[in-house]
């Protein structure tokens, strides 16, 4: 049996998505599955779109749940998530997402302090910047939303605000002052 550190995330992980396949699967919830909990990122996980590893970066990240699916896809940046969920070719029935409230995660590290995305403040224009570049910090307050724009700068959206001209992607090209 491993004891490496890895093994056991890998294993709580596996257990999560395990655990909410048997949810989906009981019909409890009002969307035709169960009720679902956000997983937690390890080492290895990687973004949906590029392969990125989420730990390598800084900002919010996000984990989006389809029906039929046990394992979410991951997603290293909320504009990510957004151009992906405001795309008029999403056929996937979305069944929860989640962002990370960066009020209380750590915006170099962030671990934890799930909260439904559908629900959270966006600070959208900030100087702050995630994997991708720009991105929208999401929170669970509008006090802490408000407060870190005062800070940072930016406009606080809620989700249904914000628009499909707003979250193109464009991979951070268009970001990145290296090149």
């Amino acid at each position: 049996m491993c004891t490496h550190p890895a093994c056991h995330s890998r294993r709580r992980f596996l257990i999560g998505a395990a655990a909410a396949g048997l949810l989906a699967a009981c019909g409890s919830g009002s969307e035709g599955g169960g009720a679902l909990v956000p997983l937690e990122i390890d080492r290895s996980t990687s973004c949906a779109l590029d392969g990125m590893i989420l730990a390598d970066y800084p900002g919010p990240k996000v984990q989006m749940h389809y029906a039929g699916r046990a394992e979410p896809d991951w997603f290293c940046d909320t504009i990510e998530m957004f151009s992906i969920h405001l795309n008029p070719e999403q056929a996937r029935a979305v069944r929860a997402i989640y962002v990370q409230d960066m009020g209380k995660a750590d915006w170099d590290n962030p671990q934890g302090h799930w909260i439904d995305a559908r629900t959270a403040f966006y600070v959208f224009g900030s100087s702050r910047l995630g994997g991708m570049g720009p991105t929208a910090a999401s929170f669970s307050s509008e006090a802490d939303a408000r407060a870190f724009a005062e800070q940072y700068g930016g406009r606080v959206l809620r989700f249904n605000e914000v628009t499909a001209d707003m979250v193109v992607l464009d991979g951070g090209a268009l970001h990145d002052q290296r090149m």
